[in-house]
């Protein structure tokens, strides 16, 4: 009987042990939490374009873009990008988008961008952020696990980064400034990453450097700009223009 309760005496401050020590690792950030399982954001109709656009698409040419594209509720003429730079529709409001590719429909793009909108309000109400202003915006150089992370400021990368998790991870950003990515960078996925489950909901302007590559949908509130030979395999879904110099485009 004496042995019994020895025993569980030593079983009971093993595991009070085990459970201060959990505690000071977590509090040490030996060992990580788990992220919660996060939902995308439904792109609804907005989720068929390649570029959608409320101010106009300007290029250097040549670009190219896989995928459809749009503008609304500028006028078509606002659409710098000939026909053969784009492997899809040319959707526009009026009769003056570029031919003979051109597509009128002001319903199609005036419900695409009210769901454009929306997808941005929904990925920047998000709350309970994973990650907060993680490296202080500079997020150069490191791997990023599936999550939602909360900027504050604006974001800069200036080396490659790696987005690693899963086929079904989802990774929203937040970012209430500015995203620009210096030249030459790239985003590299990993794990089986999926681009079309990468969300930059981004408050202000979006700069890809020259000959820099991009991972994922960047939800736009101001310009997003391509510099000389940035690519982006993703969506570009602006609240204002998007920027082209001899870029590359492709549907997730």
């Amino acid at each position: 009987m004496l042995l019994l309760v020895a025993l569980m005496t030593g079983c009971g401050k093993e595991q009070l042990n085990n459970s201060e020590n959990l505690s000071t690792d977590l509090k040490k950030g030996k060992i990580k939490p788990v992220a919660g399982l996060l939902a995308p954001v439904d792109l609804k109709l907005a989720g068929s374009f390649a570029i959608l656009s409320k101010s106009g698409i300007t290029d250097v040419y040549p670009s190219v873009v896989t995928g459809d594209i749009g503008t609304s509720p500028i006028t078509g003429a606002a659409i710098l990008l000939t026909c053969t730079e784009v492997a899809g529709a040319v959707y526009s409001v009026d009769a003056a988008g570029p031919l003979p590719c051109r597509l009128t429909n002001a319903s199609r793009l005036t419900t695409a961008v009210g769901d454009m909108q929306t997808a941005y309000t929904d990925a920047a109400g998000r709350s309970k952020p994973d990650y907060m202003n993680l490296g202080a915006g500079n997020i150069g150089g490191k791997t990023l696990k599936p999550g939602l992370y909360k900027f504050t400021t604006s974001v800069i990368i200036p080396t490659d980064i790696t987005i690693a998790g899963s086929s079904t991870d989802v990774w929203i950003f937040q970012v209430s400034g500015d995203l620009n990515m210096s030249s030459a960078v790239k985003v590299i996925l990993s794990g089986g990453a999926l681009a079309r489950n990468i969300f930059w909901q981004t408050a202000g302007k979006v700069n890809l450097g020259t000959t820099s590559h991009f991972e994922g949908i960047i939800l736009g509130k101001t310009a997003i700009n391509l510099l000389t030979g940035a690519s982006i395999n993703g969506r570009l879904l602006a609240q204002t223009a998007v920027t082209l110099q001899k870029s590359t485009v492709v549907n997730p």
